[in-house]
């Protein structure tokens, strides 16, 4: 067997979340199994990218994708080929879906077996969250499957009364078996009895088009779910994860939390960071269907400042594939119109815009925490998010110069519009490697076929202690 490496991308500033260096990575049977400097020569492998004079990094870790969904009476229009695919070209090599029931029939056990089916056909790797919408006395049972298949994580909401809301009760006894399981707690955090009151409100007086969908979810919806959230997982004792948070209130929140000594964590996303509610008064509204939905300029400019200073963990895609003619099916209620915007291709080059309009405070290794490293650390991805010997061959070379003009069309999501269509965004992938396979480069992509494994997680205090012990000392080159 030959023991030749089978690429190498050769003189890049290999830039990790903790730090950078200029070299060589080494790359074999999928694996880093060296990184050499670039002051020595290069090694000889069977294909070899020249990176002189551009920064390498870690594939990127989506934390927060819906595939193939189904909710109520409309499904996104992707598969796993579509997703993965588009996360490909916009340098994510890792995604992690939700196994979400879609009615009282179907279990939480057997949502993420049906996902975990559908994957096969991913080309990029996946991972996968449980979901849990009412308890019974099979729940704990299912949980403990779900962690033998390397699920170690349950998403709940505290909205959406009738479909997918779990009640408080619910909450809590899934927060103690995630505690027994090692697990993560994920919460949609939004005050439902606030949401069904003030959507009420507004239906009543004629106000409930697409146009208001921002004033019927107010941000004290969200900060009241968040604070009552945090008091169960204190009296449980259970690490939370919340998904999507659009205030700085709510990012405060979980600051205090963990300043208390709480394990919890705050995911946004590319859209909160960079629209605001005048998109609303827009001549396409239905493009920013969404749930929460966009808060004003000055709520987005103060959610920013939290993403500067280190309180925001992860920037998640919330990637949900409608497409235009689902949207405007129904723009006069929203109650009754699917909500959620394609966005996995799109998350690198609008969480490095974001992060970059102040660069005098924020590094290429900050863009790493919250696009890579934090994802796959918080997440207990095991072999993602750090260009390290041992770590899978997930990288992108990327260029931190690079502009262009988001074309909604043009994207490769399997849907016709995007969020962000005529948005100039700057910082995209070059080259992009997956599993130690070139899949894109300036010759366009190379479809692997459907290679993408499932990724089983470890626990998650288990994967936190590994994880700092890695990165404590970082091995030398």
């Amino acid at each position: 067997m030959s023991h030749t490496p089978e690429l190498v991308v050769a003189n890049g500033t290999v830039v990790n979340s903790f730090g950078r260096s200029n070299a060589h990575v080494i790359i074999h049977d999928g694996k880093i199994t060296r990184l050499v400097e670039a002051s020595e020569p290069v090694p000889h492998a069977a294909r070899t990218i020249d990176a002189t004079g551009r920064l390498v990094i870690p594939g990127g870790v989506d934390g927060h994708c819906h595939v193939a969904q189904v909710t109520g009476r409309f499904r996104t229009l992707d598969d796993y080929k579509t997703t993965s695919t588009a996360a490909l070209w916009g340098g994510t090599t890792t995604i992690i879906d939700f196994g979400i029931p879609r009615d009282a029939q179907e279990t939480p056990l057997m949502a993420v077996l049906n996902k975990k089916d559908l994957a096969r056909e991913s080309r990029c790797d996946v991972a996968l969250h449980g979901a849990v919408v009412s308890w019974d006395e099979t729940v704990p049972w299912q949980l403990e499957q779900l962690a033998a298949e390397g699920v170690r994580s349950v998403k709940m909401y505290t909205t959406n009364r009738g479909t997918t809301m779990a009640d408080g009760g619910t909450i809590i006894k899934v927060m103690r078996e995630m505690v027994r399981l090692d697990g993560l707690t994920y919460i949609h955090a939004e005050h439902d009895p606030i949401i069904t009151d003030c959507t009420q409100q507004h239906a009543d007086d004629g106000r409930i088009g697409i146009e208001h969908l921002h004033r019927t979810r107010p941000e004290l919806a969200e900060e009241i779910s968040v604070k009552e959230t945090l008091a169960m997982a204190e009296y449980t004792g259970a690490p939370v994860y919340f998904v999507h948070q659009t205030t700085p209130g709510a990012v405060d929140l979980v600051s205090e939390a963990r300043s208390r000594g709480q394990e919890a964590y705050s995911e946004t996303c590319p859209h909160y960071l960079t629209l605001d509610d005048s998109a609303y008064g827009s001549a396409f509204p239905e493009w920013y269907a969404c749930c929460p939905p966009m808060r004003s300029a000055e709520t987005v400019a103060a959610l920013k400042e939290r993403l500067f200073n280190g309180a925001i963990h992860t920037v998640s895609s919330d990637h949900s594939c409608y497409d235009l003619s689902q949207k405007r099916e129904r723009t006069d209620d929203i109650r009754a119109m699917p909500h959620g915007l394609p966005g996995v291709e799109t998350r690198m080059p609008v969480t490095f815009t974001a992060l970059m309009t102040d660069p005098a405070r924020n590094s290429v290794e900050d863009f790493v925490e919250v696009f890579s490293a934090g994802p796959a650390r918080i997440n207990a991805v095991p072999g993602k998010g750090t260009i390290g010997e041992g770590f899978d061959a997930d990288l992108v070379i990327f260029d931190p110069l690079e502009t262009r003009v988001v074309d909604g069309r043009n994207l490769h999501m399997g849907t016709d519009f995007s969020p962000f269509h005529g948005v100039k965004l700057t910082g995209w992938p070059a080259v992009v490697v997956s599993a130690g396979k070139i899949v894109l480069d300036s010759e366009g992509f190379h479809d692997p076929g459907p290679v993408g494994r499932f990724v089983a997680r470890n626990g998650f205090r288990e994967h936190t202690t590994a994880q700092d012990t890695l990165t404590s000392a970082p091995a030398a080159i």
